[in-house]
């Protein structure tokens, strides 16, 4: 059983960490590049985009991080019908690394302080409308493509504002991808058929999470600040950088409500915890948001119509991290993974330092068994019937699903290296039947 800390993180110091210093972002908009540097995308529609939607096919897609590599997954079952490859260019891109030596002390800097000493390469993926083609981000490349799920090839290239991307959202009418740009402090608004950039916004250090509303109009998200410096306790904390939630208007990219959570946990008597938010997932009426903090081993319910507080949820901390320095978490993560399923009554939680996942009761906050499946779980997704939480145990290269119902594993199965992000799609059949 494999597993993997982050303690040399820490111990890297801060000469590396500053090379991840946030840096300015870019005038203008970046280049879109094509799989051979060419400046003119293909489009990703063609006639497999008049497909119905009903002729496609429902799989789990699982990024595998430092393989480079995507597992499609039938979500029933959880057997895989295909792995794919996203770094088919990597040849290509490490010969640019290489001849830019501001470019190469990043991507050094990225591998050891935020990738535990391996490359980023699968960060967050979407499947576009037409079924065929799968968006991903890559955060040592610093860049999101487009691949065609039919041949492997890349259909455009977008290389983001700084040095790294991160996590990714898609909106609901599955036409516009938003990207974090993780040192730039922006996030990209992208056209999903061409790459191009439609809109962009200013973010806290650090952007991370980003999720649409259900209608599209609004895009909630979350900046965590310096997760990979050393200065880890409380009186330390404004060395993080500024870390809030947004709320966004999607059409204008106007900021519409800016939230320090570390100040609002503060007026409702929870001193000391950090404004990082991490992973957030949201009630079916969209009132009440449910997120995890950096350091803290639960979760909290912040009620949006009232900009409060409502309920701090804490949950079991294992025995060997009771003890344990905030400097050896894993980039400040107690917890890393919450997803809701669609009837609103539960809630599924990674326990990543702990070593555990668990099924919590919205209207009671009870939690039921502590799945112990692997080490290190990392993501929780919902399946779209609500019945199954997903979750992905990255430090031994597999996922489970859980019963939303009895609180238990039901089924598992092995998958790449160092599996994070899993993200529901439609999958034209015949792509699968190709491979």
């Amino acid at each position: 059983m494999k597993r993997r800390t982050a303690g040399s993180c820490a111990a890297a110091g801060l000469a590396v960490a500053a090379l991840l210093l946030p840096t300015a972002p870019a005038s203008g908009t970046q280049a879109v590049r094509g799989p051979a540097g060419d400046a003119a995308p293909r489009t990703v529609r063609g006639a497999a985009a008049e497909r119905q939607t009903q002729d496609m096919r429902e799989m789990l897609f699982v990024g595998n991080n430092w393989d480079g590599t995507v597992d499609v997954v039938s979500p029933g079952e959880l057997s895989r019908k295909a792995r794919v490859d996203v770094i088919p260019d990597r040849a290509e891109r490490m010969r640019e690394i290489a001849a830019d030596p501001l470019r190469l002390a990043y991507f050094l800097a990225i591998r050891q302080l935020v990738g535990e000493g391996h490359n980023q390469y699968a960060d967050d993926m979407y499947t576009a409308p037409d079924g065929r083609t799968l968006v991903v981000s890559r955060p040592s490349f610093a860049d999101v493509v487009a691949i065609d799920l039919g041949t492997g090839e890349l259909r455009w290239r977008f290389e983001v504002d700084g040095q790294r991307a991160d996590h990714m959202a898609v909106s609901p009418d599955g036409k516009q991808v938003a990207v974090s740009a993780s040192t730039a402090n922006v996030v990209h608004l992208l056209d999903i058929e061409t790459g191009k950039e439609t809109g962009r916004f200013p973010t806290g250090d650090s952007p991370h999470e980003n999720v649409y509303s259900r209608d599209g109009g609004k895009i909630f998200n979350a900046s965590i600040g310096l997760v990979y410096t050393p200065l880890d306790q409380p009186v330390f904390d404004t060395t993080k950088g500024e870390r809030y939630v947004q709320v966004i208007d999607a059409d204008t990219q106007e900021v519409e409500k800016r939230i320090d959570m570390g100040k609002k946990l503060e007026e409702a008597g929870y001193p000391d915890m950090s404004s990082a938010v991490r992973p957030m997932t949201f009630s079916p009426d969209e009132r009440f948001v449910y997120f995890q903090v950096s350091f803290f081993h639960g979760f909290v319910e912040y009620d949006l119509q009232e900009d409060r507080v409502r309920r701090v949820v804490d949950l079991p901390i294992a025995d060997h991290v009771k003890d344990m320095p905030r400097e050896q978490y894993l980039l400040d993560s107690a917890h890393h993974g919450i997803a809701m399923n669609r009837q609103g009554t539960g809630i599924c939680v990674a326990g990543t330092m702990s070593d555990y996942a668990t099924i919590v009761s919205r209207s009671t906050l009870e939690h039921g068994e502590l799945v112990k499946a692997g080490t290190k779980p990392y993501w929780a997704t919902s399946s779209s019937d609500g019945r199954h939480c997903y979750v992905s145990w990255s430090g031994d290269d597999r996922i489970s699903a859980i019963s939303y119902e009895t609180g238990k594993e039901v089924a598992r199965l092995e998958v790449g290296d160092h599996p994070q992000r899993m993200r529901l799609g439609r999958v034209d059949p015949d792509v699968l039947g190709a491979r």
